[in-house]
């Protein structure tokens, strides 16, 4: 059996941070600005025996600091993620809740270094993710409640409802 390639420098920041800080994300944009922004978890796995977790279109920084606070809560406080779970603390005055991910397409097209990483090290195929959704700021509505505005039903892809859930 052959030895792995050695790490590029992307590929060893991404494992220097799962291992000082419990995970690494990676923030993906559009150039032309059609598809919203998303940022998603890498080493979710590997740390705390959970799947990887997606955000999107809030501000990068804020979407970072959504992801880290899950992985605080998950490490420290032992939460555990699961489809329709409502989380509060990832953004100020509002619940967010998780949604699972099960589509093999929708995985294999947002989570390309977190695939990369579970194959790495060996953890195996990614088949499940969950994506943290978000309410709109001014109705406090998910983009499954009626009347919820089309701005935060856009700004969602709901990967949640893809492949088998669709």
């Amino acid at each position: 059996m052959s030895e792995p390639r050695a790490l590029n420098e992307m590929e060893q920041s991404i494992v220097d941070n799962v291992e000082k800080h419990g995970c690494f994300i990676m923030s993906v944009f559009d150039p032309e600005g059609v598809e919203p922004e998303f940022s998603y978890s890498i080493g979710f796995e590997k740390t705390a025996a959970q799947h990887e977790v997606i955000v999107f279109s809030l501000p990068k920084n804020l979407r970072a600091s959504m992801i880290n606070e899950l992985c605080r809560k998950m490490s420290e406080d032992g939460l555990k993620l699961e489809d329709g779970l409502k989380i509060d603390g990832l953004l100020e005055g509002y619940d967010c809740v998780v949604r699972e991910v099960t589509s093999s397409e929708a995985i294999d097209e947002h989570f390309g270094s977190a695939i990369w990483f579970n194959r790495r090290f060996g953890l195996g195929e990614m088949t499940h993710a969950f994506q943290i959704v978000w309410p709109g700021a001014r109705q406090g509505l998910f983009p499954w409640d009626a009347d919820c505005v089309q701005s935060v039903i856009d700004d969602q892809p709901a990967l949640y409802e893809m492949g088998t859930n669709h």
